[in-house]
Parts: structure tokens; sequence; C-alpha cells
């Protein structure tokens, strides 16, 4: 910001004041403080009766003395400049030599200089009374002091530690852009998009986007781009008053205009928000095919999507190649997401793979409870047996109970029918305890087989058909 305050400076080096040019400040241009200030401004009618206002002229003897103050400003010789217009301003009350034209000179160089030695307090002083010496100073000098004393108060604004002391700082800053507003006939769309951002600070976002929408209006009537910082601006103004189908609007703009990889996804994930589903996912397909999806994140959700709108196969395929080119970090977290994609696309030897990767570095048993189901689905029951105990033995488990029903399943087929049974008494009676009637009634079921089977077992032994 405070290049663009000095560069603004440079800017009216060339403004003529009466017969002379005299270097001073610049900027240009910005709008107004009441809810009226971003109002569409009323086309420009020209008024060929509008006289010019009459500016007195800068005598020789103090031309001269500017001059020679701007020699010294233009060498970096602040102090020295200074010292000079400083002993060309009335003290104690005294009647200035000078008439408010060359006035407005001197105090428009002392604020430039003070500027320069990060004063801005100093600056501002001087500024203002430039201002005293309307209307004996040019428009231009006039509107230039308006729109510099508003960068510099939003400045000032910025540099504050605490919301409420900031405030006043915006306000004012809003205040002399209420006044450039009114005395500038062809504002253009850049002046708004200042006041926007000066409403956004003080979080007033609906006069920030009133602001906003008149900045992309005159822009696009005067047949000019409008910038990508007004559609970001305006997106997030709007996403703070979760004003969702504007987010959408804009964001869908963003995308066609200026593709980058955050509005894809930040559009992804506000379709997902607002419960369009199918949207998200081809947003998410249509960053992916732009090359945009280069982060962990990205590709995560991407593949998460994937799996759940029944496309396994391809989930696994993009995670996969995350995994090889290192994009995504083998955490046991990821792996659980990429086992789960094989074990959606039925490709159960790559998920197990995955799986025990995953369980040897996740500090809790979920790996291990999806591995004990995956073993038992493959009847690999000694496997089933080891993955069910391990998973119990580190907790972390969504439902320990339906992990011990795996583990007295996978005993039960190992033809450990005690130590099954035992499993599948303990799982009904903390069932009854946690009054889960559904699993209290399956460990009963399970319970009454295995008794009905060591009975025939029994038989068959005493009738000498078995061992």
């Amino acid at each position: 910001m405070r290049q663009q305050i000095r560069c603004s400076f440079a800017a009216a080096a060339v403004l003529v004041v009466g017969s002379a040019a005299v270097p001073g400040l610049g900027a240009f241009g910005i709008a107004t403080a009441d809810a009226d200030i971003c109002r569409i401004p009323e086309p420009v009618v020209v008024d060929e009766d509008k006289k010019p206002r009459r500016v007195p002229n800068i005598e020789p003897t103090t031309w001269k003395r500017l001059q020679q103050a701007q020699e010294f400003i233009t060498a970096e010789q602040y102090a020295e400049g200074i010292e000079l217009l400083e002993a060309m301003v009335p003290r104690d009350g005294r009647r200035s030599r000078y008439n408010p034209a060359e006035m407005g000179q001197i105090h428009n160089l002392l604020g430039y200089s003070y500027w320069e030695l990060s004063r801005p307090d100093k600056t501002v002083e001087h500024y203002e009374k430039v201002l005293e010496q309307v209307p004996n100073i040019a428009e231009a000098t006039e509107l230039l002091m308006l729109f510099q004393l508003a960068k510099i108060y939003f400045m000032q604004g910025q540099e504050q530690t605490q919301d409420q002391m900031a405030r006043p700082w915006y306000t004012r800053s809003l205040d002399k852009m209420g006044e450039w507003i009114e005395k500038n006939d062809d504002p253009g769309p850049d002046p708004f998009f200042f006041i926007a951002q000066t409403f956004y600070q003080l979080k007033d976002f609906d006069s920030g986007i009133r602001c906003l929408e008149t900045t992309v209006h005159l822009a696009r009537e005067r047949g000019s781009a409008v910038k990508e910082s007004w559609w970001r601006m305006l997106q997030f103004m709007y996403y703070e008053q979760e004003n969702w189908p504007k987010v959408l609007e804009i964001l869908e703009i963003l995308v066609r205009d200026f593709p980058k990889r955050e509005y894809w996804v930040t559009l992804a994930s506000i379709y997902g928000e607002t419960g369009q589903e199918e949207k998200q996912l081809l947003s998410m397909e249509a960053a992916h095919v732009g090359g945009f999806l280069n982060k962990e994140t990205d590709l995560r959700a991407y593949g998460a999507l994937l799996v759940q709108a029944e496309v396994p196969n391809r989930a696994s395929k993009y995670l996969q190649r995350g995994f090889d080119e290192e994009i995504i970090e083998p955490t046991s977290k990821n792996l659980q997401l990429l086992g789960q994609a094989y074990q959606a696309a039925q490709d159960v030897p790559q998920a197990i793979e995955v799986f025990e990767e995953s369980g040897e570095i996740e500090p809790e048993g979920k790996t291990f409870d999806l591995l004990a189901s995956l073993y038992l689905d493959t009847d690999d029951f000694s496997k089933c047996q080891t993955a069910a105990r391990k998973a119990l033995d580190r907790g972390g488990l969504p439902n320990g109970l339906r992990t011990e029903i795996t583990l007295g399943t996978c005993e039960f087929n190992l033809d450990n029918l005690t130590a099954a049974r035992k499993v599948f008494s303990d799982v009904r009676r903390k069932a009854r305890q946690e009054r889960e009637r559904r699993l209290e009634s399956m460990a009963g079921d399970w319970i009454q087989y295995i008794d009905s089977e060591r009975r025939r077992r029994d038989e068959l032994r005493r009738a000498g058909l078995a061992d």
C-alpha cells in the first residue's frame, strides 16, 4: 500500500496551479461513506455553461522558493526541504503573506515530505490544510487530496491491532471518498473496489457487496475486463453471508475465466455443502481433467467422491497414482481410504495388502477390524482370528461388540467351539447391558447354534460315527 501511495505522489508532479507546474501529490480516485456511496453513477452530462474554478496565480518569488524546496525533495534531502517550507507557514496566528493557492502548494509539498519520512500524522495534517484552501485551489488538486487522505486513513486503520481502534480510521476514509465521489463526474470502477475493501474491513458486507456490484457494472459498461480480485472479494463477502446461490454463481465465473485449483476445489466443496453431490463430483472431475488436483487433500476428496458415486475402480486407480507419485502420504488414514476403494471395487487381495500396511502404523484397531472382516469373507479364518484380536487389543473401534462377533465367528470356523461360545457369551452380556437388542439376539443365536452343534457331535460319538 505504501508503494501505491508513493506512485500516486509521483503522478501529481505535473499538477498546474495558476500558470506554473509544481510537484506534489497524486491519486486516482475512490468512493463515498453512506449507503448511497455504492450507487451506480448517473451518466456523465457535460455542463457547457460550467466555468472552471478561478485560482490565484503563484507569485514569481513564491515559485522560486517552491522550486528550491522541490530540488531538496527530489534529492531526498527532506529535512532541508521541510525547513524551507515550514518557514513559509505563518505561526502564532499571524496572517499569511501567501495566497491560498500558494499555501496549498506549500502544505502539499510538506505532506509529501513527511510521508517520505514515515510521518503519516504530519502528512494528514498538511493535506487537510490543503483542503482548507478550497475554493482557491484547482479542482484537480482538491480531488487528489481527498483521495490521498482516504488512502492514508485506510492504511492507518490497517495498522491498528484492535477493531474498535481501526473503525474510526476506516470511517474517515469513507467520508473522504464520499466527498470525492460527489465531486467527480466519472469515477470509473476502481474507486468502488477500494470502497468495498473499506467496507470489508468494517465487516459491512451488505455495503461491500453493493460497491463490488457497482464495480463490475461499470467495468462491463465500459467494455473493460472484470478483474479476478473483484470476483474473489465478492465471492468471499457472499460466503460470509452464507448466500450459497451467489457464491456458486461467482465461483462458476471464476473457474471459467480464471481457472485455478482453489476455485475448482471450493466450487466442489460448496456443491457438497448444498447437497448437490452430482455437481460436486463433476466439478472435481473437471478439475482433475484440467490438472488442478495436485494436493493430497484434493486426491483424497476426489477418491472419496468416486467411491460414494459407486465408481470404486477409478477411485482406487487415482488414489494409487497419488501414492505412487508421493502426493499422498502413506498414513494409516490415507491407506484405509485406498483399501476401502479396492474393497468396494471387489479387489479383495489388493485391499488386504493395503490394510495390512495401514494396520502396522495405526495405533488403534480400526484397520485390523476391517482386515478381520475381509479375512472372514475370504475364509482365511486363522488370519481373521489374529486380526480381530489385534483390533480388540488396540481399541478405538466404532463398535467393539461387532468385532467380537467377527472373532467368535472365526473361532467357530476354526472349530474352537469353547472359545467361540465364550466370546458370544461375553457379547450377549455386554449387549444386554448396553441395550443393543439386535446384537444380544445375534449372540444368543450363535450360542444356541454352538450348543446344538456340540449335542450333535456328542450323539455322533456315542453312535460311533465320529472320533
